[in-house]
């Protein structure tokens, strides 16, 4: 029997198949938005796991394998055997005999890890404290589609080194185009990651000068999830990273920001910029569902 193959993180997939899951996310787009139906995984079933709360996770994973034929089952931490105690190693063998694929949403990224090592049917990460490949899937298609390939550009991450920042060091190195992460003291991505990044990823304290010239701002919330009770702390740390239109002015005149959501206005991003008509963050978040569902094709195909 062949492996499955999985998706836990970016480097799961190669240049190539970055650039043509786009070119299919963006095909499915123009097919939904048809009305064209695209049953491509017609009786298929996929079994998402969530341990931590979600929206547009959930909306656009349930959603996407609908719009492709197939189906969906939502399993909450707290109502399997997995929050009562059972090893995730059992719960995969189980799980993964009776469906086609399985999204897990949690904290731990070894938990996914563990996971995908005892299934045997492709495992999705939907988001751990480490990494959020999808949201970068997500982000890709919406820059492609508004300005062309990513590749030789600079991009500005503005704010903390989390999971997201870590899946754009990621994509950098495999779309071979320079991000300069802009973050203060304390508050640096993974240290392993970065030196593995280090010809396309690099860290600068001053927002004024990691904006200068980039053609995409990118930020998140200061206080994720599980970090909620350092809110006040954060604040203060990066206040100075807002992305707001000053930022903005720094940047190439045509440049797009994203923010993958959901946002608090005034705090990591001005209300201006996530209110203004020409903002791409409400086609950043449609991209969630398309992106996916190019993503569980070629993870089932394969």
């Amino acid at each position: 029997m062949t492996a499955p193959r999985h998706f836990l993180t970016l480097m799961d997939l190669s240049p190539d198949e970055v650039r043509g899951l786009i070119d299919r996310a963006i095909e499915l787009k123009s097919q939904h938005r048809a009305g064209a139906a695209t049953p491509t995984l017609d009786g298929k079933v996929l079994a998402m796991i969530f341990t931590k709360a979600s929206t547009r996770t959930r909306v656009s994973f349930e959603a996407g394998m609908a719009q492709l034929g197939g189906s969906a089952l939502f399993l909450s931490g707290q109502d399997t055997q997995l929050g009562r105690g059972e090893p995730i190693h059992d719960s995969a063998r189980v799980i993964s005999s009776m469906v086609d694929m399985v999204m897990i949403r949690t904290f731990a990224h070894a938990d996914v890890e563990q996971f995908a090592a005892h299934s045997s049917v492709p495992v999705i990460n939907g988001l751990t404290d480490d990494y959020h490949p999808c949201q970068i899937l997500a982000d890709l298609q919406t820059y492609f589609e508004v300005r062309g390939d990513i590749s030789g550009r600079k991009v500005c991450w503005l704010g903390d080194g989390n999971n997201v920042c870590h899946s754009w060091m990621n994509a950098a190195r495999l779309l071979d185009f320079e991000l300069v992460i802009a973050c203060p003291e304390g508050y640096d991505p993974d240290e392993t990651l970065l030196e593995a990044c280090r010809r396309h990823a690099h860290i600068e304290r001053d927002p004024l000068v990691a904006a200068l010239d980039a053609d995409l701002l990118l930020t998140d919330v200061w206080a994720s999830m599980g970090q909620e009770q350092e809110q006040e702390e954060r604040a203060a740390s990066l206040q100075p990273y807002q992305l707001n239109q000053a930022l903005l002015k720094r940047a190439a005149p045509d440049a797009l920001y994203m923010h993958c959501l959901p946002a608090h206005r005034g705090e990591e991003i001005s209300a201006e910029l996530m209110d203004a008509p020409d903002t791409v963050i409400w086609q950043e978040a449609e991209n969630r569902l398309h992106a996916q569902k190019a993503l569980m094709e070629l993870l089932l195909k394969t």
